[in-house]
């Protein structure tokens, strides 16, 4: 299916291009979230005639978001989560813990804007990138610990992942046989 970009898309065209997709992309995204028209010959006229008011309007909210990317760029925000002595999560962080954290901070962002891979499993410090509009990223900090004062360590620099020294399989076979030796079974 052939449709007119209302905005620039990632790894797809900028606004007002016509650009070919399949289908269920065309119905299920870009038209449902209002990113783009049918390529019909009513809706390319309609689109040329509101050309410049659509420009302006994302003129505008680039403008708009690139004013709180100023604020946000570096901001870190703390995810309270039970987790192992190693470190492991007993559950994850999502997009939507984020969001809430951000907001709890004072920053309104909606989950669709933080971009995570995979779900944060560990604790720490993450890098997480946001999208505030098609041309606007920024990256936040997420400091995920088990308590606030964990989390104050953490942002120190400090390790909080207890470290534990594993005997090789030499040193536990020398203690073996340096128990053996005094038991007088073995000489040395």
């Amino acid at each position: 299916m052939e449709v007119i970009l209302l905005e620039r898309v990632a790894k797809l065209g900028q606004m007002g291009d016509t650009v070919r997709v399949r289908d269920g992309y065309a119905r299920n995204f870009l038209l449902a979230r209002k990113k783009a028209l049918r390529a019909t010959e009513a809706n390319k006229k309609h689109f040329e005639s509101q050309r410049a008011q659509i420009e302006a309007n994302n003129l505008t909210l680039k403008k708009e978001a690139e004013a709180i990317a100023e604020k946000l760029e570096g901001q870190t925000f703390i995810v309270i989560r039970q987790a192992g002595e190693s470190g492991h999560l007993y559950g994850s962080v999502a997009t939507r813990d984020i969001a809430e954290a951000a907001t709890a901070g004072g920053f309104t962002l909606d989950r669709n804007q933080i971009v995570l891979v995979h779900p944060i499993k560990a604790l720490g410090l993450h890098n997480v990138p946001v999208h505030l509009h098609p041309e606007v990223d920024v990256k936040i900090v997420v400091n995920v610990a088990r308590s606030e004062e964990e989390a104050e360590r953490q942002a120190r620099g400090e390790s909080t992942v207890e470290a534990r020294e594993h005997a090789s399989m030499d040193d536990l076979g020398l203690e073996v046989g340096a128990a053996l030796a005094e038991a007088g079974d073995v000489e040395l």
